[in-house]
């Protein structure tokens, strides 16, 4: 009790363009934050196409400099207009940085105490050639993939499905449909979610979904966060209500069902 809340993790996949990404991100982040919630956005990508480098924001301090002991723990969190915090987990191809045991476990405490200090973290994520995470921590809490309408979109979603399954074993991983309509989106969701139960024994959670609005478009000319510019559009709406979603407390994943039953066994 003494402890604290610990804070919601959800490490976001996709498979749409970056652009797509850093837009479901930021808007996203900037709509929890608005509703009152302590938020952090990390680009834990280990590419060039992740939301800092969507934001210009490749140089600079990361995690990485923390572990390096280069920098304080505090130096690394930017502070977004919007009204949450912005860090990127490291500048170098995180791979590298796991070749050397002591970097990679002062990385994995550095990543421990900052999402300790937040209320909801969002991460920028990206499977390696390994399919691994570039923190192991992230394999245990939540994972949606993001997927559009898209057949090609929809193909690759299941496929990272499939990459995760093998290699985290059972549970259970978020959807959330963008560029689609509420009826399309559920469309998208039921034929995955059938798919995956069907054929892995997954279990897919509907996460919610963003319809296709040129608003995004107009409000990130603008740089700022649909809601805030235009409150009344589309997917202003939806991301309003995704931001309700994401607000209330995750189900553990020790906590569904099928994994209540093997702990037993």
């Amino acid at each position: 009790m003494l402890a604290g809340p610990k804070p919601r993790i959800v490490t976001f996949l996709s498979a749409t363009p970056a652009e797509d990404k850093s837009a479901l991100l930021l808007n996203l982040s900037a709509s929890l934050a608005h509703a009152g919630n302590d938020v952090l956005l990390m680009d834990a990508s280990p590419s060039s196409r992740g939301v800092a480098a969507h934001l210009g924001m490749s140089h600079g301090m990361s995690l990485q400099n923390v572990a390096r002991q280069e920098c304080a723990l505090d130096q690394v969190t930017r502070q977004m207009p919007q009204g949450f915090g912005m860090v990127a987990l490291a500048r170098e191809h995180l791979r590298m940085a796991r070749q050397h045991p002591d970097e990679a476990r002062l990385l994995v405490k550095a990543f421990d105490l900052l999402v300790k200090q937040s209320g909801i973290v969002l991460v920028d994520g990206e499977l390696d050639a390994d399919d691994d995470f570039p923190i192991p921590a992230l394999s245990r809490c939540e994972i949606v993939v993001q997927v559009s309408g898209n057949a090609d979109s929809i193909k690759t979603a299941y496929c990272v499905i499939k990459r995760l399954n093998a290699k985290l074993g059972h549970r259970p991983f978020g959807i959330l449909v963008t560029g689609a309509s509420e009826n399309e989106a559920k469309v998208v969701y039921d034929n995955m979610a059938e798919a995956a139960r069907r054929y892995l024994a997954v279990e897919l959670k509907s996460m919610g979904s963003v319809p296709a609005d040129d608003h995004l478009r107009r409000a990130a000319k603008l740089g700022r966060s649909v809601t805030d510019a235009f409150p009344l559009a589309r997917a202003s709406v939806a991301f309003r209500r995704l931001a309700g979603r994401f607000s209330s407390p995750a189900v553990p994943i020790s906590d569904y069902p099928e994994n209540r039953l093997m702990a037993h066994l």
